[in-house]
């Protein structure tokens, strides 16, 4: 129902709170955090305690958000889209307006996650999985072929703790959450153990990784490289698996749905596997003393070199500077950490390259007896709290805004139809 209140001019129209949300696409709630935010007024329909919005203002409003999640003129078709979670500014990046790498640092990947995704720091936050959640996903891994890679496995894990929830269909942000804090265990519990470590499914989640990754003791110091690794990772704005998620929450995918996109991409050679190849390539730096004949042999092969560079930094990436600064204090990777200085001097010969996180995370691997696939494991296990909190974001949007439109360049209709060979 239309309010119409008469003013000194024209009458102005007044949307109800649910023609307001029908006209921006997206929910109820969503329309008082847009009055919260100041980017809608609302005024109390008299003698009532309901809502009424300007019609006009509420357009512009969807125009706005419209132009906002479509291509930006000259971006090349690059897709723009809106979020409070991550800032990436001049070599540094921030969430929801922190400074990543302090908060990384002085605080446990899971209170980073909880800031992430409800902007309040929870001292403590812990986070727990149903045991039979938890037997059904290892269930689902150990009937996996040995040779499984741990994206793999990870996926498996979230599609079968997912058909062991019967509630997973309820995107309310506060099932999401719970959701979120059940899954991210699970996803580890699931993983083998390496080596004759016992399996380790309580305390904080680095812990718990630890053993899943390396068949070593975990001192002190090195949990607190992977805690920190963790939270470094936990996002960095619209990265392709990242993208991945918000499409399948656009279509209103629930959360085991959303993160299993975001692993599928994850296991891409483009994404997920650079800290790999620079673990391996370390190993190989180290067996040869010398970082000059390995870095030689990448060129010759017309390969990049792992490790090095990124787009969105032009100087070092803050995450591998500082995890570089806590691996200093563990005399075990010394070895790796001169090894991948030894890299970086190398080429700088040639090209102005800076370390980035998949050289830290390869000194991390590399020195703690881990295989080369650990970093998948850690960059994922981290990443999942990023994907749901962009999933949560996209949520409260308008349902499949994330729909561009083809641009058909095959062959004119109509064609006859094909012969049979």
């Amino acid at each position: 129902m239309r309010d119409q209140e008469s003013g000194p001019g024209h009458p102005e129209r007044r949307l109800t709170t649910k023609e307001a949300a029908e006209l921006l696409g997206v929910k109820p709630e969503t329309v008082y955090a847009y009055v919260s935010r100041g980017q809608l007024s609302s005024r109390r329909v008299p003698g009532g305690r309901a809502s009424t919005f300007d019609a006009g203002e509420v357009a512009a409003l969807a125009r706005r958000n419209r132009r906002e999640s479509a291509a930006p003129a000259g971006s090349g078709g690059e897709l723009s889209v809106r979020t409070r979670v991550t800032l990436i500014d001049q070599d540094r990046y921030y969430y929801r307006g922190v400074d990543a790498t302090e908060l990384a640092t002085r605080h446990s990947y899971e209170e980073v996650a909880e800031w992430l995704w409800t902007g309040r720091l929870r001292q403590g936050a812990a986070f727990t999985a149903p045991e039979a959640v938890v037997a059904v996903a290892r269930r689902a891994v150990e009937a996996l072929p040995g040779h499984t890679g741990p994206i793999d496995r990870l996926r498996v894990a979230a599609i079968a703790a997912g058909a062991a929830d019967p509630l997973r269909f309820d995107l309310s942000e506060r099932a999401v959450l719970g959701t979120a804090r059940a899954l991210i265990p699970t996803l580890v519990a699931a993983l083998p153990p390496q080596g004759s470590v016992p399996r380790d499914d309580g305390g904080p989640l680095a812990r718990r990784l630890w053993g899943r990754l390396s068949g070593r003791p975990a001192d002190e110091a090195s949990l607190r490289v992977l805690d920190t690794a963790l939270g470094l990772l936990v996002d960095h704005d619209l990265a392709a698996s990242t993208l991945a998620v918000r499409v399948a929450a656009s279509a209103r995918a629930h959360a085991y749905a959303a993160v299993s996109a975001g692993l599928g991409v994850i296991e891409g050679p483009l994404h997920g596997a650079a800290g790999g190849l620079a673990h391996r390539m370390l190993l190989e730096v180290l067996d040869r003393g010398d970082a000059a004949p390995v870095i030689a042999e990448e060129l010759r092969a017309g390969r990049r070199i792992p490790g090095l560079g990124h787009h969105l930094y032009r100087g070092e990436d803050p995450r591998a500077r500082r995890l570089f600064a806590l691996l200093a204090e563990i005399p075990r990777a010394e070895p790796a950490l001169a090894a991948a200085r030894d890299v970086v001097a190398t080429t700088a010969r040639h090209a102005p390259l800076h370390a980035n996180v998949d050289l830290a995370l390869a000194v991390l691997t590399a020195s703690s007896g881990m295989p080369s696939t650990a970093s998948e494991t850690i960059f994922a296990v981290a990443r999942t709290a990023g994907w749901i909190a962009h999933a949560l974001e996209e949520y409260g949007e308008r349902p499949l805004r994330m729909r561009p439109s083809g641009h058909y360049v095959g062959p004119r209709p109509p064609r006859p139809l094909p012969s049979p060979e």
